[in-house]
């Protein structure tokens, strides 16, 4: 089994030999002969953390999409809706657990209020397996994008012809099953030529926008969602033990770009180790671990950088190490900033400032309290510190899934929500000195609890942790 060392070594010396590497690593069930790395040494577990998902509970199962399909139903009795037909690529995975994206080949699901545990898709060819191996009462299929009328090449039919109009054509497919009462929700606003479409192929219907109803919904985290997150974090914990420790090894040797390579390959590892992968469709669903964001020295200092990242580290500079990763589709993001020495005083209380801007997130993410309040008191925190020039965005986001890592509500002082109980949010309160190249902007992710807010990872927030000699 390769050992972290010689993982290392093996990395400096060309990176498509480091991935089998890292891989093999990631497989071993002990990272180094002596046990924890002296980063994996540094983690501290939150007593308050739920209880992670276990190894074989790699994504939601089919029965919690079903039944929050059921949810969505009860929420709007009141509507008296016929149908609740979906067109959002993360809706539909929400609802059905069928991962896959739509892009320009549209895709709806309709679901009839009065029948239990069906749903009737309308889809593209190309995703037919995908949809009739899950969960799909009856699936009807256009061949293509743009799709000619009566084109089936694969049922030996090769036709050309004008365009269909997509939304037309899975009206009159869905009509004749009863789908278009007086009422259909959706979760879209239909454009002009939708509306003259409907007039025409569902005339008496009504569209209800429900996309509201699907969001609140999504906001609020189950418990499984809450146990596939912590897991995910689980890793998170190791695949930063492991980029801490590869800078302490590598030193100045090291590029942003090969620590981002190295760690995505050796997160990758982790996670495919415990993943039951056959190779078929439906496992090893919503798996992702990105690093393109790995940055060094002056590139730190951007929010929202656009440039290519190939520097050294160096000392006297800042690394920011980011991570996204998704289990299931489950998950976020945990960055960490490092200051190599030898930091300046203006280093130093920067990454103190943003240090104590977690904290106050943290403590303040409670049941109850009101997201403008909560961001309020990080940028007063900020602004009496005398960063306020060095202040570009919020505080944080609310985390979603699947599809989406954004999603209401945000810690941003123009946002009057409640929290409420299993939201789950971002951390970070970043900092950024342009003119100096530094910029700290950590994040993570956090539960709302009736107490406080908790962090998923048990990466410390600590100078032990973030200022390195090399």
């Amino acid at each position: 089994m390769t050992s972290r060392r010689e993982f290392m070594g093996t990395m400096g010396a060309g990176l498509a030999a480091a991935g089998t590497s890292a891989s093999a690593m990631a497989c071993s069930t002990n990272q180094d002969a002596m046990g924890l790395s002296d980063s994996e040494a540094l983690l501290v577990s939150d007593p308050m953390h739920v209880e992670p998902a276990p190894v074989g509970y790699d994504r939601l199962p089919l029965a919690w999409h079903q039944a929050a399909a059921r949810r969505l139903k009860e929420r709007l009795t009141d509507l008296d809706l016929t149908t609740i037909l979906l067109r959002t690529d993360q809706n539909i995975v929400y609802f059905t657990g069928c991962f896959r994206g739509s892009g320009e080949r549209s895709t709806w699901t309709a679901f009839p209020t009065d029948e239990d545990d069906t749903v009737y898709w309308y889809s593209p060819g190309i995703d037919r397996d995908l949809i009739e191996s899950w969960w799909a009462t009856e699936n009807e299929y256009y061949f293509g994008y743009p799709h000619a009328e009566g084109a089936y090449p694969n049922r030996g039919r090769v036709t050309v012809g004008p365009p269909v109009d997509l939304f037309g054509w899975m009206l009159e497919r869905a009509r004749p099953k009863g789908f278009l009462g007086p009422r259909v929700g959706v979760d879209w606003t239909l454009s002009e030529s939708e509306r003259r479409t409907a007039a025409r192929r569902a005339p008496g219907t009504e569209f209800v926008n429900i996309a509201s109803a699907c969001q609140a919904m999504q906001i609020i985290k189950t418990p499984e969602e809450l146990a596939l997150t912590q897991r995910a974090y689980r890793y998170f914990d190791r695949i930063h033990a492991f980029a801490r420790d590869y800078i302490l090894e590598r030193g100045t040797d090291l590029t942003d770009f090969e620590l981002g390579q190295a760690l995505q390959a050796y997160g990758i590892g982790l996670l495919m180790n415990d993943i039951d992968y056959d190779g078929l469709p439906h496992s090893a669903v919503g798996v992702e671990v990105t690093s393109h964001y790995v940055r060094a020295g002056r590139a730190s200092a951007s929010p929202h950088p656009n440039q290519f990242f190939y520097a050294k580290v160096e000392r006297g500079q800042t690394v920011y190490v980011n991570t996204d990763i998704k289990l299931g589709g489950l998950g976020g993001e945990a960055y960490r900033n490092y200051l190599i020495g030898p930091w300046t005083p203006e280093q130093e209380r920067m990454w103190e400032v943003v240090a104590e801007s977690i904290q106050i997130q943290e403590e303040e993410s409670r049941a109850g309290a009101v997201c403008q309040e909560i961001a309020r008191k990080i940028h007063q925190h900020q602004v009496d510190a005398g960063m306020a020039e060095y202040i570009y965005h919020r505080p944080a986001h609310g985390q979603g899934q699947f599809f989406v890592g954004h999603q209401p509500p945000f810690i941003a002082l123009g946002d009057e929500s409640v929290l409420e109980e299993n939201m789950t949010f971002s951390m970070e309160p970043g900092l950024y000195d342009p003119s100096r190249g530094i910029g700290i902007n950590p994040s993570d992710n956090l539960r709302v609890t009736a107490e406080r807010g908790v962090r998923f990872s048990s990466i410390p927030f600590s100078k032990e942790w973030s200022f390195l000699e090399i």
